[in-house]
């Protein structure tokens, strides 16, 4: 297979906007197109994330968006893998460029709800599971994960302080990241007592609906060479996981299985091992989910990572930094866009450009992108040449 490179990424401000879901996924790519130093006309394919094309009514977006950057030949192709879609989209770029089918292909995740009143948009949520047994029967994400979050407290002694940490350290983070939706400093107290969503979830346990755009160019190497550009970012590791779309059908339900089988084939193509990645964002929609997603990985054992957060291990200066960009929680959750705006973070981070929030002598980071409650899951490494 062919050496893969993530030749620029960029994205937009998360949070509420006026523009449409179009409009976001055009501007985050035009300013990958600039940031990479190409012409749109380079561009020979695209993947474009979105799981809600039904809130705006439009559900081929693809084809609009090339049109938008004057290439409305290069085919392209919508991926819907729920909040998964942004890191299935980056998998998929990826396979066609080590392959040799292309050589150059943008990846656009885009979402726009905030128009949507909170019935409708939870609604939509829930499509992403198993709506038969679960939402139609009035189980939305949140009593999910409060279900998963019951369960490791009651294997593991997890406690809701240490939920409450998770959440502080990533608005510490997002504090810093000009485009995070929250940019709002917390404290354990103002979660604890913050309104309760679904017990033992409050509202700042949980990450809030935002729209936004995030883009990225995929390269070969032998493109990057022709055209004399600047390695800078390489893809080392790709993996990709189904699991139970049904959390009632799960044996565990602190423990998300297409984590743990993305991930170890990520590292296995990487020929790495998980202690090796100095960074990772990972899939942190409620504050159980980055424990949960810590501890599949492999940074933590089970039932450690609570008590990890509490004692500054995965702060920016600690000893694994854990959402640098402030993660869902904070910078927010245009769910198309999420696991492409993770892969924007990546770039910035290993291309020193993360200003205040730039972990230290950062060279391998980690992308950590979940479907629902781990019906998909995708897990990318990216070094810094």
């Amino acid at each position: 297979m062919n050496k893969v490179f993530l030749l620029s990424a960029a994205g937009t401000s998360y949070g509420k906007t006026d523009l449409t879901g179009r409009d976001l996924s055009m501007l985050a790519s035009k300013h990958a197109i600039e940031r990479a130093g190409i012409k749109s006309q380079d561009i020979q394919a695209a993947f474009i994330a979105n799981a809600f094309g039904m809130a705006e009514k439009q559900g081929h977006l693809g084809p609009l968006l090339m049109s938008s950057l004057g290439i409305p030949h290069a085919p392209s192709s919508t991926i819907e893998a729920a909040c998964c879609s942004g890191g299935s989209a980056i998998r998929e770029a990826y396979i066609n460029v080590a392959s040799g089918f292309y050589d150059v292909i943008l990846v656009a995740g885009t979402e726009k709800i905030s128009h949507l009143d909170t019935l409708t948009a939870t609604t939509y949520f829930s499509y992403g599971g198993d709506y038969c047994f679960e939402g139609n029967s009035g189980a939305s994400f949140p009593g999910l994960y409060a279900t998963m979050a019951r369960s490791h407290m009651h294997e593991y002694g997890t406690t809701e302080e240490e939920l409450a940490a998770v959440a502080v350290k990533n608005h510490d983070n997002g504090f810093l990241n000009d485009k995070a939706h929250f940019q709002k400093r917390i404290t354990i107290d103002d979660v604890l007592k913050s309104a309760v969503v679904a017990d033992p979830l409050k509202l700042y346990d949980s990450c809030p609906f935002s729209d936004g755009a995030a883009a990225a160019i995929i390269a070969s190497e032998e493109f990057m060479d022709k055209n004399n550009l600047q390695k800078r970012v390489s893809i080392k590791g790709s993996g990709r996981s189904g699991g139970s779309g049904s959390l009632h059908t799960r044996k565990d339900m602190t423990s998300l299985e297409s984590t743990i089988r993305a991930s170890r084939e990520a590292l296995k193509h990487a020929n790495i091992n998980i202690k090796d990645i100095d960074f990772a964002e990972v899939h942190d929609c409620f504050t159980i989910a980055e424990i949960i997603a810590m501890e599949d990985l492999g940074i933590f054992e089970k039932g450690e990572a609570g008590k990890a957060v509490v004692e500054g291990r995965t702060k920016i200066n600690g000893d694994i930094p854990i959402n640098p960009s402030g993660g869902l929680k904070s910078k927010g959750h245009p769910v198309g866009a999420t696991g492409v705006g993770q892969v924007v973070e990546v770039f910035e981070q290993l291309t020193r450009n993360s200003k205040k929030r730039q972990v230290e002598d950062a060279r391998i980071g980690l992308t950590h992108n979940v479907g629902a409650t781990g019906g998909s899951c995708a897990v990318h490494i990216f070094e810094g040449e």
